[in-house]
């Protein structure tokens, strides 16, 4: 008695009647598939699938894909238990595909982003790592064997699931519409990142400046290249930076870098003296070169100093400048204060065209008042 009023129709949809025993199913089901879906967005399974070596951006997007398909699994299964048949094969409304042939689309296309994803290990880390090439080159050559794969696999799948190419040729002339306008800066960033990779101007690891951001070169992606700061953080440019802004490459082709010091001394000092404590307290520093090797000239006569500069090549410290620059200045005032040169203040000479100043003199043991200073003359 009590499963037969379990099975009495409720209400109807589509011409279907729906019980109190379907709606029962259909809640325990959808919610399995709710379940199910946050378990394969969860860490653990992020992290069994990290040990497969597959490259976390693959990872995030397969795990979004699989819950959202057991989503629409356990959807339709709980439809059809409810008691509104939903066939499995039968084609889908404007995409003309069963439920079955989209799922196995979904499969293969995460399969190709993952043999895409493998490739690029495999070219970088094994096929052209004893193959002599630069470094750079060979991430170059990986990247864009890997986005071949990629873009080829994916025309593949869709033709082999019978969404032919020919059919997308209206398509295909919308989107260039589109990518004329709206996404223009999308299609020059990824056509700029293809150019980074084949002309090198910037490769993997390189200390670089542009648009005010300067830092070591992390990754070179397909629209835009991750720069780690000094201050350990990520920036991310655009690709197109590279291409029409002024780009400095502190490591392009040798990775020597001279930095300039400059140095005041009081008028009065040994200037030969002060071009040895120069140079040594730049050959003190562990990394600087010894060729070419430090070296200190005399710029010019200011004002209140004579102005030097001292010269010192590093091929490590270009990654930290300031760092470098901050260890010289510190051994160079040791040099000097050693030497006995003294570092002046700035000094002004003092002219008073009408009146009388009285200038005191004090030096702690002994005060004396000075004669007061005529017109016309001048005391600094």
């Amino acid at each position: 008695m009590n499963l037969t009023l379990l099975e009495r129709p409720l209400f109807y949809v589509g011409g279907n009647y729906i019980s109190f025993l379907g709606l029962i199913a259909f809640a325990i089901i959808f919610s399995l598939g709710l379940f199910i879906a946050r378990v394969l967005q969860s860490k653990a399974v992020r992290r069994f699938l990290a040990r497969f070596k597959i490259d976390t951006n693959i990872i995030n997007v397969a795990t979004t894909i699989l819950s959202l398909a057991a989503l629409v699994f356990f959807t339709v299964s709980a439809i059809n238990s409810a008691g509104i048949p939903l066939a499995w094969s039968a084609p889908l409304p404007a995409i003309h595909l069963s439920l079955v042939q989209l799922f196995l689309l979904i499969g293969l296309l995460m399969v190709v982003f993952w043999f895409s994803s493998r490739t690029k290990r495999f070219l970088f880390n094994r096929f052209l790592a004893d193959s002599g090439l630069d470094r750079s080159l060979q991430y170059a050559i990986s990247q864009i064997v890997a986005n071949i794969v990629l873009i080829v696999g994916i025309f593949i799948v869709l033709d082999n699931a019978g969404i032919h190419l020919g059919a997308l040729t209206v398509f295909a002339g919308a989107v260039g519409v589109g990518v004329g306008f709206g996404l223009q800066n999308i299609a020059s960033n990824f056509i700029s990142g293809l150019v980074i990779l084949a002309e090198r101007p910037i490769t993997i690891g390189d200390r670089v400046e542009v648009a005010g951001i300067a830092g070591q070169v992390q990754q070179i992606r397909a629209r835009s290249t991750v720069i780690m700061t000094n201050d350990n953080i990520a920036m991310i440019v655009p690709n197109t930076k590279f291409i029409d802004s002024p780009v400095t490459n502190w490591t392009y082709g040798d990775p020597r870098v001279r930095f300039r010091v400059p140095v005041g001394v009081a008028y009065g000092s040994d200037v030969n003296k002060v071009r040895e404590a120069l140079i040594a307290a730049g050959r003190e520093h562990p990394a600087a070169l010894s060729d070419p090797p430090p070296n200190a000239f005399l710029e010019k006569f200011g004002g209140s100093s004579i102005d030097f500069e001292l010269v010192v090549w590093s091929k490590e410290m270009s990654y930290r400048p300031r760092r470098f620059k901050s260890d010289l200045n510190y051994l160079i005032e040791k040099y000097l204060r050693e030497a006995g040169i003294e570092i002046p203040n700035p000094q002004r000479d003092l002219h008073i065209r009408s009146g009388v100043l009285q200038v005191q003199n004090v030096d702690g043991q002994d005060r004396s008042t000075e004669p007061p200073v005529g017109r016309g003359e001048h005391a600094s």
